[in-house]
């Protein structure tokens, strides 16, 4: 154990010390334990172990930590803490609890989530465990997110901030990547003006299975520093995109993880009730082509595909889609044939 007065965490950690006793997290002469959490790329994700009890605490990163030069801004710090609050209100547990929050840092701390009870979807994914029950219940989840905020004026208006979503989404996935594509870069900056132009509910930006631990209860949602007023269809597309990769990860398990492609998307606009349907899910379809070849040739390449017929096969189908749209997921799912 740590604490003040002895052995010091290392000099990231130890930053994050006045934060967490202005939270009233730890106090003066308490012995404390920290352990860095892994995964993360934007944040610095840390485990307090006190002798009562754990807890997590996160600070935000003024740069990614990625190939390419990937800055944001920190302040979506406090962005992610009013999301959580706003889910945890919606569905209780369906989000870690927050505990605290310094505005003065850009730190706040959450419930930690125990791995003996909670399971990263992504891994049990990469493991060929595609289980069309967690993906439906991943679809009911984000829908009814996105419908109860669907007709809160005053929620949505406290989220709206184009420029750091711009940042850390719309500017690495796509505009960076139409500078390696100019075949296709006018569909590509065609993205971040749809998503700007059909700002409807108020979207999480990051459903990536690595997001979402799968619990006795249901799916639990992380990191919402992304959150804002945005277009549904951006959240939609994007945990799309991860289950049509995984079929190249692991072809054998392609049957499997197009059938939660199959119960998400289905339940997901089954659940629509803001908007015509059909206009949600053809700016899902032009927004799934583009982050798919965003994850070959943008600043946050999937770290898992690394051959080259991977990665020919990915931009071959995408700049296709990009350059003839289709208005359908259930087409582009039958499109995707890597064998």
């Amino acid at each position: 154990m740590m604490n003040n007065t002895g052995d010091q965490p290392g000099s990231d950690h130890a930053a994050l010390l006045p934060a967490l006793r202005r939270m009233g997290l730890i106090k003066d002469g308490q012995a404390f334990e920290m352990t860095q959490l892994t995964g993360g790329v934007s944040s610095l994700i840390v485990k307090v172990s006190t002798d009562t009890h754990s807890f997590c605490v996160k600070r935000a990163l003024p740069q990614l930590k990625v190939a390419a030069l990937w800055e944001a801004p920190v302040n979506r710090n406090r962005g992610e803490v009013d999301w959580l609050r706003y889910a945890n209100r919606v569905i209780p547990g369906s989000v870690p609890q927050v505990l605290g929050e310094d505005g003065q840092d850009y730190v706040f701390a959450m419930a930690y989530l125990p791995a003996d009870e909670y399971s990263v979807w992504k891994q049990q994914l990469l493991d060929g465990l595609a289980d069309c029950q967690t993906a439906d219940r991943v679809a009911e989840l984000m829908a009814w997110l996105h419908s109860a905020s669907a007709h809160d004026q005053d929620l949505l208006t406290s989220f709206d901030h184009d420029e750091d979503f711009v940042a850390i989404r719309l500017s690495p996935y796509f505009l960076f990547t139409a500078q390696k594509h100019p075949e296709c870069a006018t569909a590509l900056h065609g993205l971040v003006q749809q998503s700007l132009a059909h700002k409807r509910v108020l979207i999480h930006g990051d459903v990536s299975p690595k997001n979402i631990l799968t619990g006795v209860n249901g799916p639990v949602l992380l990191d919402a520093e992304c959150a804002c007023l945005g277009d549904p269809a951006f959240d939609l597309a994007f945990v799309l995109t991860h289950l049509l990769l995984k079929c190249l990860w692991r072809p054998a398990a392609t049957a499997a993880y197009l059938a939660c492609f199959d119960a998400l998307s289905e339940r997901y606009l089954q659940q629509v009730d803001w908007e015509p349907v059909a206009q949600l899910e053809a700016r899902a379809c032009a927004l799934l082509a583009g982050m798919l070849l965003a994850r070959v040739d943008g600043k946050s390449p999937v770290e898992y595909l690394t051959q080259p017929v991977q990665h020919d096969f990915i931009r071959r189908k995408t700049i296709a889609w990009l350059q003839k749209p289709v208005t359908r997921l259930s087409l582009m799912r039958q499109q995707w044939n890597f064998s």
